[in-house]
């Protein structure tokens, strides 16, 4: 190594003849400022010395780092002998011949050896030395001089720090204050799937273009900013290295999740040096918590459904309530269709060939789209061809499903082709039905579609569906059978009621009997209007106690004695007194009965009462209307009680208003109360009869009403 001739000869001399002395004192009698500590550089960092000889071994240059190593002073040390100052006699051969070797051949050498420091002690130095030249041919010779325990220390942690930044398995990268890659380890490159050498120098959105670059980068520079770290964030992509087409049918790429952590380095004097950033890759555990959130929904899905799905014996009502259940959280359309025989009840469950004539119960979509449009009308019959995908799932009772609808698919799926053109339009690439299978008969399908949804149903989703739709199959089978025997029972007990009598004369008469609600028995309850001689009429209301086809009997067979001894033109007292004595005859059953005979000619009305509720009274010149006041006597079937008739005035355009306790009894209320409200009702002498019939039905009845009712209104005309 050359040095300036000027320069060699400025350090020649020692002190005495003016050699000079770079410390801080020669720098102070300079008049140049001392080095503010955050120039310091890595040297000193370290606590290299540097030591200059010339050729005959006296010591020309003194650091300020080799006085702090030999515990000299630059003015103790300059113009002398190293050998004699720094080395042991016993060590002084081979320390001379060393450095001889150095000036005169020029090798350069390094190793450690024990030198003598200015206490006594004796301190294993590192040495690297080189000879120098000036440009008047001078020779030196250069040390750099260093403890050989910092030394060891620096190149252990040196070791260790490359060791554990390129064998971590947890992905490394420190960036600069721009952002762009200034190393990247092993792991990373891994994670990454790409070499350091496209990492450094580029930015993230160049490497992982796939990310929501611009939330991580903002992240990032918030940390340069603050110096507050960030630690253990999830961020989720697609993974772009997936196959490509991801399979037959394109599958997109799976979830890929890293937890990213990343603090802010500084340097001497807080000077920032950019960001640090650790990555560990936790798609397994970021799998494993979506699967399990998954099921958690799932779970609660089906505990949705079960307390959903079934609240009513509706047939249609359970549909749309399934298919609310599986939207959105299953599918973004669904539809429930059922065999139209099994409705009707015709034969049980579907054959294994031919087309199925289908009946759209409910269709439900997570938000407008024309698959909607594309669906079945609800209520209207549609016939599907064996070779569609749901008489499929009929035929065969067991699941259809599609991950990846096609074209092809979508004309299996569709009822035609302007259906299946709207569904390609909405989007629909993923196709799912299950059946409905109640008591081991098939009564239709669940249909579930997803659009907007990318993902493909798969078997975790055929058994979720499977399970939905077995659930919501018992409760439609309930209500279908619930439905089929309540129409039965309904039509046997209106065919046991009178037909509409032609005009009475000097009435207007206006009836209505309505079954229970929430019972699929036949009930007792009936009404008559009996035509008598003098243009007499008898009004009656009857309550057989108890459900069944044997009330309805017995109500037959009191209605049709009730007639008979109508025609006897006996008094009402009378007439129940030969109801009683047959329904005592008749084995466990009693009957509360009101009896009626209104004599246009007298303008009255004589009534009698076995145990039944008292008639409301309106009358036509206004006020409230009234109950009449009537013995209560005792219910047809006890036998042997007296029954008395009272006579009540009824003018024209007086309303009477006969009923049963279905009309006005509930479970949690007072009578008391339901009998004021009944009068309430009542408030219009002018109010058509039928009018007031479906008032009094629309605000007393309730939809858990457990009797059914018999309403009879009777008007007296001028």
């Amino acid at each position: 190594m050359e040095v300036p001739a000027d320069a060699a000869r400025t350090r020649a001399g020692g002190p005495a003849n003016g050699g000079v002395r770079v410390t801080a004192e020669s720098r102070a009698e300079e008049g140049r400022p001392e080095r503010p500590e955050q120039a310091r550089g890595l040297l000193d960092v370290l606590g290299v010395a540097a030591v200059v000889l010339d050729a005959e071994g006296r010591i020309l240059f003194w650091s300020p780092q080799a006085e702090e190593l030999f515990g000299y002073r630059a003015a103790e040390a300059l113009g002398r002998f190293a050998g004699h100052l720094l080395v042991r006699e016993e060590h002084l051969p081979l320390v001379t011949r060393l450095f001889g070797d150095v000036l005169k051949s020029g090798d350069s050498w390094a190793g450690a050896f024990p030198v003598r420091v200015k206490d006594g002690s004796t301190r294993l130095v590192e040495f690297r030395n080189m000879r120098l030249t000036d440009g008047l041919g001078d020779v030196f010779a250069l040390g750099i001089a260093a403890d050989h325990a910092t030394v060891e220390r620096v190149e252990t942690d040196l070791a260790l720090s490359e060791r554990l930044v390129t064998q971590s398995p947890i992905g490394l990268a420190l960036m600069d204050l721009d952002l762009r890659y200034v190393l990247v380890n092993p792991a990373l490159e891994r994670i990454d799937h790409l070499p350091a050498a496209q990492h450094i120098g580029r930015h993230i959105r160049d490497t992982l273009p796939f990310l929501d670059v611009a939330a991580v980068e903002t992240a990032l520079r918030r940390v340069l900013d603050t110096g507050v770290p960030l630690l253990d964030r999830y961020v989720v992509g697609r993974d772009p290295w997936h196959q490509e087409g991801g399979g037959e049918h394109g599958e997109p790429a799976p979830d890929l999740a890293w937890s990213v952590s990343c603090y802010r380095l500084e340097g001497h004097q807080g000077r920032i040096l950019g960001v640090a950033i650790s990555v560990i890759d936790v798609t397994e555990r970021h799998r494993a918590a979506t699967e399990a959130e998954r099921a958690r929904r799932r779970l609660g899905l089906i505990a949705d459904a079960s307390a959903r799905v079934g609240t009513t014996l509706e047939v249609g009502q359970t549909a749309h309530e399934l298919a609310a259940v599986a939207v959105p959280e299953l599918a973004d359309v669904a539809a429930v269709d059922v065999l139209d025989s099994v409705l009707s009840c015709r034969r049980p469950g579907a054959p294994d060939t031919g087309p199925e004539l289908f009946r759209a119960l409910a269709v439900k979509s997570a938000y407008p789209t024309e698959a909607v449009t594309a669906a079945d009308p609800t209520g209207e019959p549609c016939m599907y061809g064996a070779d569609r995908l749901v008489t499929r799932c009929v035929h065969t009772g067991r699941p259809v499903m599609v991950a990846h609808v096609g074209e092809a698919d979508l004309a299996a799926i569709a009822r035609n082709e302007e259906a299946a053109a709207m569904l390609a339009r909405a989007g629909v690439h993923s196709y799912l039905a299950v059946p409905l299978i109640a008591r081991g008969e098939v009564l239709g399908a669940l249909d579930l579609k997803r659009a907007r949804n990318p993902l493909p149903f798969d078997e975790d989703d055929v058994i979720l569906a499977s399970e939905l739709a077995a659930r919501a199959a018992v409760s439609i089978d309930n209500a279908r059978w619930y439905q089929s025997v309540r129409n039965s029972a309904v039509t046997l007990q209106r065919s046991l009621l009178p037909d509409r009598p032609a005009h009475p004369v000097g009435l207007e008469i206006a009836s209505r009997y309505q079954p229970a609600h929430a019972s699929m028995e036949v009930g007792g309850d009936w009404y008559d209007v009996i035509p008598l001689a003098a243009d007499k009429t008898a009004l009656v209301v009857g309550d057989v106690m108890g459900s069944g086809i044997d009330a309805a009997a017995t109500m037959g067979r009191l209605r049709t004695a009730t007639c008979a001894f109508a025609d006897l033109d006996l008094d009402p007292d009378q007439v129940l007194q030969h109801l009683d004595k047959i329904t005592a005859g008749l084995e466990h059953y009693i009957a509360t009965c009101l009896y009626a005979v209104y004599d246009p000619r007298l303008g009255q009305c004589r009534i009698a009462n076995a145990g039944h509720l008292p008639p409301a009274l309106l009358r036509a010149q206004g006020g409230p209307a009234d109950l009449v006041r009537l013995p209560t006597g005792a219910p047809l079937g006890v036998g042997g009680v007296p029954f008395e008739t009272v006579t009540v005035p009824f003018a024209p355009g007086d309303t009477l208003v006969l009923y049963t306790d279905g009309l006005v009894e509930t479970r949690n209320d007072p009578i008391d109360l339901r009998l004021a409200a009944l009068l309430r009702l009542l408030d219009d002498p002018r109010r058509p009869l039928e009018e007031i019939c479906s008032v009094l039905l629309r605000s007393l009845r309730r939809p858990d009403d457990f009797d059914d009712v018999a309403l009879l209104t009777a008007r007296s005309l001028p």
